[in-house]
Parts: C-alpha cells; structure tokens; sequence
C-alpha cells in the first residue's frame, strides 16, 4: 500500500513544525510542499516524514524536518538571496532552500551524494536555482561570495573563519559547533567587520569534514 505522502507531510507541518513554533509561513509553505521522500533511500522511506533524521549512506543523514525548518526560518529569507549551503546530503534542505532564496549554491563532500542530490533536484523539477557542487564545503565557496546566507549541516569544532569572510554585510551563518556529543547551533550576524552571535538551540549533528573540520 502507497503512504498517503501529501497527509503525512501535512501532518508533519503541524505536528512537528508549527506546533514546535516555527512562524515563518514561507518555510512552512516549502516544508509542506517538497516531498521529503524523494531525498530519501527506498528502503528508508516509510522514515520519511518521521521526527529524527534519515540516513542517507556514507555515514551521513538527512536532518529531522524541524531542524530543517529552524535552520531555515533562522536566515530569514525574502527571496532575493544568494545562499550557501554546507553539506548538501542528498538534496532535500536545498531543495527548500531554493524555494525560499533566488540563488542557492550547496556543496556536497562525497561525490555519490553531490551527484545523488542533484538528481534528485531535477526528478522533482526543482533545480532551477539551486547549484549542487562536489567539494570541501568548510573552506565555503568564495567564486560566488558574498553570501546572504550560509546554512552548514554539519557539526564544526568551531566557527570557519573562511565562511565568516564569505559572509555579506547584513547576512546569516547558522552553524552547529561544538564537539561530536554536546553541540549549539549558532546564528551569526555580520554588522560590517563585527559579528554578533546568539544560540538557537542545542543539536546532535554528523562531524563537518574538511580542512576547518574534523579532521
């Protein structure tokens, strides 16, 4: 039997997002629209729209939904964004992300999956602003710097200094740090040569690889 996928996802936006206070309509909007299961593996799927992340192969995952979502509401996004995304995954933050920015360039560290998320961006039509790169997201992605926004969706020992460089004068890092047990994500504000930090919430995600991560 075929899950009713529009209910569960409807479901998911309520019960999970909504009701856990995420208030921006336009993430709400895109979390209830994109399919979730089409970035997860067939044999995992009937996880799809369940409150924990996924994995998705080569040791990593893909985030539960309201991480997603606060990792979203949290770069507060009109529309007219340019957006780096750190640790594409296989595609599905991106894929929302695109719905919310006017650009999104995500990078991806294992090619499998950098090849695994743009597929899946295009299979559901949704690849038109969103640019999947395989490469070592914690040194960011300066050819297309400065940044609005910059989501990592990977834990950092600490913040990359090359990602705080590619940062636009007004725009948002939202970044877990921390070690692999105990971790904060973090909202990071640029005000000219300052930056302002505050904690979100506290996290468990996948260790950041790369030459500013975990080695």
């Amino acid at each position: 039997m075929i899950p009713d996928w529009a209910s569960e996802r409807a479901d998911m936006v309520e019960r999970q997002l909504r009701r856990r206070g995420i208030r921006d309509e336009r993430v709400l909007r895109a979390m209830g629209t994109i399919p979730r299961q089409e970035f997860v593996p067939l044999e995992m799927r009937v996880a799809s729209y369940k409150d924990e992340p996924v994995g998705i192969g080569h040791g990593q995952t893909i985030s539960q939904p309201y991480m997603t979502a606060l990792m979203a509401q949290e770069l507060e996004l009109s529309g007219d964004e340019t957006v780096l995304e750190i640790g594409a995954g296989s595609g599905y933050a991106a894929a929302v992300l695109g719905e919310l920015a006017k650009r999104v360039v995500a990078i991806e560290l294992v090619p499998a999956l950098a090849a695994l998320a743009e597929r899946n961006l295009h299979k559901i039509g949704l690849g038109r602003n969103v640019t999947i790169l395989a490469g070592d997201g914690s040194q960011g992605y300066p050819e297309l710097a400065p940044y609005n926004g910059i989501s990592v969706a990977a834990a950092a020992p600490d913040v990359p200094g090359r990602l705080l460089e590619q940062l636009a004068d007004g725009g948002r890092l939202v970044i877990p740090v921390g070690d692999f047990q105990d971790q904060e994500l973090r909202v990071i504000i640029r005000k000219g040569s300052e930056f302002m930090t505050r904690v979100s919430t506290h996290c468990r995600f996948v260790p950041l690889r790369g030459h500013y991560g975990f080695r």
